[in-house]
């Protein structure tokens, strides 16, 4: 029983690493759907997102499992409750790209935003895909080092997502309001995207360590 027990949670992590690569493909995707106007990756972006909903899903199944039939204890119980609150996560960072994704549909063939904020944009999504790429990397290999690194692009995100606000909030803006709405939300896409990253990265923290966030940080 032990031994089925280890390989049920050594196939948690495993889970969580392959829902992990799925959501990083998926915002590679979108953010060149969006930067692009590339519809056809767009559409795929959107009907990718049904597997990571199933395979977040099944993830939950199985460490519901492991809790009411083994009642694991210390390391091996954060495990589990890490990745049921992670896989939460993951599955709603896919949304997040699915969400770009859609941006991007919507106003092909044009472009959603303004050829004013199109570079701020694009380093926006190269920022959101390399701390997918690095949450992917922490999960395998649970170096917190990463989380340190994380947290840089994260702030550098932050930085581009004020800067939007600050120009369609200036007098020098002429978009009109759907234009305004599709900046707004597209921004607050990405930044949402990389926040989830972090909180994920705060849970492998608690899982390493057994220091779990404290409020507002998770």
């Amino acid at each position: 029983m032990r031994e089925v027990f280890q390989q049920e949670l050594r196939e948690v992590q495993e889970r969580l690493i392959e829902i992990s690569k799925l959501v990083e493909v998926a915002i590679q995707k979108a953010t060149k759907a969006f930067n692009d106007s590339d519809v056809s990756m767009a559409e795929s972006v959107i009907a990718d997102d049904a597997k990571i909903d199933a395979l977040a899903a099944g993830l939950d199944e199985l460490a519901i499992g492991i809790l009411a039939l083994q009642q694991p204890v210390a390391r091996d119980l954060r495990v589990v409750v890490t990745a049921l609150r992670v896989s939460a996560s993951l599955e709603r960072m896919g949304d997040i790209a699915e969400h770009i994704a859609q941006l991007a549909r919507y106003r092909y063939p044009d472009k959603v935003v303004k050829k004013v904020l199109r570079a701020t944009f694009a380093e926006m999504g190269e920022l959101d895909v390399t701390v997918a790429a690095k949450l992917t990397e922490l999960l395998a290999t649970e170096n917190l080092e990463i989380l340190e690194q994380m947290r840089d692009i994260d702030d550098r995100i932050d930085e581009l997502h004020v800067s939007v606000f600050d120009a369609v909030l200036g007098a020098a803006w002429q978009g009109e309001a759907v234009d305004t709405v599709d900046v707004t939300l597209a921004s607050r896409y990405h930044e949402r995207f990389a926040d989830h990253a972090i909180s994920i990265a705060k849970k492998v923290q608690y899982l390493v360590n057994g220091d779990w966030p404290a409020p507002g940080e998770g």
